[in-house]
């Protein structure tokens, strides 16, 4: 898995194969979207012509189709849109708690793998609890949780937990969505340093951590700029600096919490 790659949120269904190819004419090669981000179909179109070994691939489950059966269709439908027979990684969107099936569709993420229709599985949003329960209840460990993640959110319990479990971290809106982040004085003063743009400095500090990052724009030249982040680093004594911005401030829901469709 890249550990730097391309996201989707929020592109429309009509106008993601142009920014995905163009993302893969930048040089990403791991694009992540979800079912409910409505452009899987998109997506699809726009790696149709790359090679298939070239590519990694992830989608993601939605609320709504939680449950062991229910999964089952929803993989086929998202591998319908994404016109791929093996997806490269899977995951569950939400745990949706209060629901509680999250155990029964993570089965069926099981099986799936099993049955060489997914290489990798995994999930979004997981709090400790919710992995825990999925290990002890099922034996099998998500190779991925894809969280929100960003210096204003830096979710370190979270990461040593999946440390100590073997289990990447992921960072969705790693940029905090811009913003506020993008200006803070310690970023802007760091990437005054090494002559880069404030969401390159933070995406570097990502990399270091040894966060896989999915940064989303429809930019071209932002799509270009984010990729561009292997070639410098970060000092120790800058890294530190960047630690110091922790507010525990969510921007998306508390996943203890969220259990909308």
């Amino acid at each position: 898995m890249p550990q730097l790659g391309f996201g989707v949120w929020q592109v429309p269904d009509e106008e993601a194969a142009s920014v995905v190819a163009e993302a893969l004419k930048a040089g990403y090669r791991s694009i992540d979207t979800a079912a409910a981000y409505g452009n899987e179909s998109g997506v699809g179109e726009a790696i149709a012509n790359v090679d298939r070994d070239e590519l990694f691939v992830t989608t993601k489950l939605w609320n709504t189709d939680h449950g062991y059966d229910a999964t089952l269709r929803a993989f086929d439908e998202s591998a319908k849109k994404l016109k791929l027979d093996v997806l490269d990684l899977y995951l569950i969107h939400w745990p949706m708690p209060a629901r509680d099936l999250y155990v029964d569709t993570w089965k069926a993420f099981v099986e799936l793998q099993k049955d060489g229709r997914i290489r990798a599985i995994g999930v979004s949003n997981f709090q400790p609890a919710h992995l825990r329960r999925l290990i002890d209840e099922t034996g099998v460990v998500p190779a991925v949780n894809q969280v929100e993640l960003h210096p204003y959110l830096q979710q370190a319990d979270l990461r040593a937990f999946h440390a100590e479990h073997g289990v990447q971290t992921e960072a969705w809106s790693p940029l905090g969505q811009g913003g506020e982040l993008l200006s803070d004085p310690v970023v802007t003063e760091i990437a005054a340093r090494h002559n880069r743009s404030a969401a390159q400095v933070v995406l570097r500090w990502h990399v270091q951590l040894g966060n896989v990052v999915i940064p989303k724009s429809v930019t071209p030249s932002r799509i270009r700029e984010n990729i561009a982040v292997f070639d410098f680093e970060l000092s120790g004594e800058e890294m530190a600096a960047l630690s110091t911005l922790d507010r525990g401030d969510r921007i998306g829901p508390n996943p203890d919490e969220f259990n909308g469709a």
